[in-house]
């Protein structure tokens, strides 16, 4: 029989941590006007941190014989919650941050620490899956510099093959590391038509090459072999014989000298004979389902509004004196995006609503039962160059009754020019959906509505002359900006 006393033991060596007299290695951390140092041994930094072995091979030794290694790329904060760990097998991430949590399991995976990078990983995935979606970017572009994090990478291209815009019709898609553009191209269910898949591939092997012509009519066979040598893992994982022919002639014919010639031999002649047999590997069509709206399991339709809400939504986009009973509504609220589902990022907002008319966004005030929000007739849209007016004299602003509030408040456009404001490319980091002058806006600075009170309604005592009033009436009593603690945007449907 064993007795074994775990604790123990791990208290007496994160005691040893502390312990000044009998150390011998200092690893500094940090940048140079931050940096910290840390004494350590370097019978537990070998045994418990085999990634340190070479380090201290070839580490400067004093005439005290204490080694010194230099870390600038770790913070001080992370280092000391590592050592922690090493020493004491304890990691207490409590009230630490997420960006935090996030860089502690990037540095854990490049100390090659697996048993902790996995445990974040996957806490980050059960317990932080919001802001792993606000900060779908960021995270995506920088998980695939490494072999690791495959429960990650597998988390966000599950919700790439819902939501492909999220990646392909973002400004940095271009910028997407080799390894992830394989990793989705590979995905049975990925949710686009394939011949945008063929353009989205043409885009980011050109962006590549940024010698190219901009016009391919000017390119020389070396022109045509670079594209083809960039993607050249790639192409293979193309469905091409799922692209309708007219397709091919218009948008893959200019590409012709890229392909291998049995590849297209092999599509002209599927295009012009059907049945008849061909040479090369024909991959299965993908799974596409309705891009706009995915369908949703076990999910209530609303986590801020209820049925009651929705009699009066919809009356009001029937400009209706009565409201609709419960019975009759004729309208489908169907979910588009949740913050606390999908993030709450503006530009998630700008991907994930982008093209979608006739909707409605509803967001709840932080710290109280406040609903506000606003319709939209008209389509948002994400390729605004410059920011831009859009007129429609069908819109309203509103906040709806709750706890605290007995009544409703609608408020109509008055001036259709100034109806709504969609902004351009830059802006789309901070501003989310926007109606007329700050009547109703939903802002971040920090890319984060959760994070920083920035979003607004203009409220009764604002100054009437500093701000133009384009919507009938104020739909909130008290003043100041606020943050939201979550928001919901609908496609409205006809029953």
């Amino acid at each position: 029989m064993a007795f074994k006393f775990f604790d123990k033991l791990s208290q007496d060596f994160s005691e040893l941590l502390n312990d000044k007299k009998e150390y011998n290695v200092v690893i500094e951390v940090d940048k140079e006007e931050n940096m910290k140092s840390f004494t350590t041994h370097s019978v537990v930094l070998r045994y418990r941190l085999p990634y340190f072995d070479k380090e201290l091979e070839n580490a400067t030794t004093n005439e005290n014989h204490i080694k010194t290694i230099i870390k600038p790329n770790i913070s001080a904060q992370i280092f000391e919650i590592i050592l922690k760990y090493i020493y004491g097998g304890i990691v207490n991430i409590e009230d630490t941050d997420t960006k935090t949590i996030y860089e502690l399991m990037v540095n854990a995976n490049e100390l090659e620490l697996k048993e902790l990078s996995v445990k974040l990983e996957n806490y980050l995935i059960e317990s932080k899956a919001s802001w792993l979606k606000t900060h779908f970017s960021f995270v995506y572009h920088s998980i695939f510099d490494s072999d690791k994090f495959k429960d990650l990478k597998k988390f966000y291209n599950d919700i790439i093959v819902k939501y492909p815009n999220l990646i392909f019709e973002s400004e940095d898609f271009t910028s997407l590391q080799e390894k992830a553009l394989i990793s989705i191209l590979e995905r049975d269910d990925l949710n686009v038509e394939e011949i945008k898949i063929w353009d989205y591939v043409i885009k980011w092997g050109i962006a590549q090459n940024p010698t190219l012509p901009a016009d391919s009519k000017e390119w020389t066979k070396g022109n045509f072999k670079a594209l083809k040598i960039t993607l050249q893992q790639c192409l293979p994982l193309i469905r091409y014989f799922h692209i309708p022919g007219e397709v091919i002639w218009k948008k893959m014919k200019p590409y012709k000298q890229i392909f291998e010639k049995q590849l297209w031999d092999d599509i002209t002649q599927h295009f012009i004979s059907p049945n008849e047999p061909i040479t090369s590997l024909v991959l299965p069509a993908r799974i596409v389902s309705n891009p706009e709206l995915p369908s949703r399991v076990n999910e209530p339709f609303s986590t801020i509004i209820n049925n009651e809400h929705v009699t009066e939504l919809s009356s009001w986009i029937d400009r209706r004196s009565t409201i609709y009973s419960l019975a009759n509504i004729p309208y489908e609220f169907q979910l588009i995006l949740r913050g606390s589902r999908d993030g709450f990022h503006p530009k998630t907002f700008w991907n994930m609503c982008n093209g979608h008319a006739g909707t409605i966004v509803v967001a709840k005030v932080a710290g109280n039962d406040e609903i506000v929000g606003g319709y939209n007739p008209l389509s948002w849209n994400n390729s605004t160059s410059i920011n831009t007016r859009m007129y429609t004299k069908n819109s309203f602003i509103f906040s709806l009754k709750n706890s605290n509030i007995k009544n409703s408040i609608l408020s109509r456009v008055k001036n259709g020019n100034y109806a709504l404001h969609y902004r351009d490319s830059d802006d789309r980091n901070i501003f989310g959906p926007e109606f007329g002058d700050y009547e109703f806006i939903m802002k971040s600075d920090s890319s984060d509505f959760t994070q920083d009170k920035q979003c607004q309604c203009l409220y009764a005592n604002d100054d009437e002359d500093y701000y133009e009033n384009y919507y009938e009436k104020s739909i909130r009593t008290t003043g100041g900006e606020f943050s939201i603690s979550d928001y919901e945007v609908f496609k409205i449907i006809k029953k």
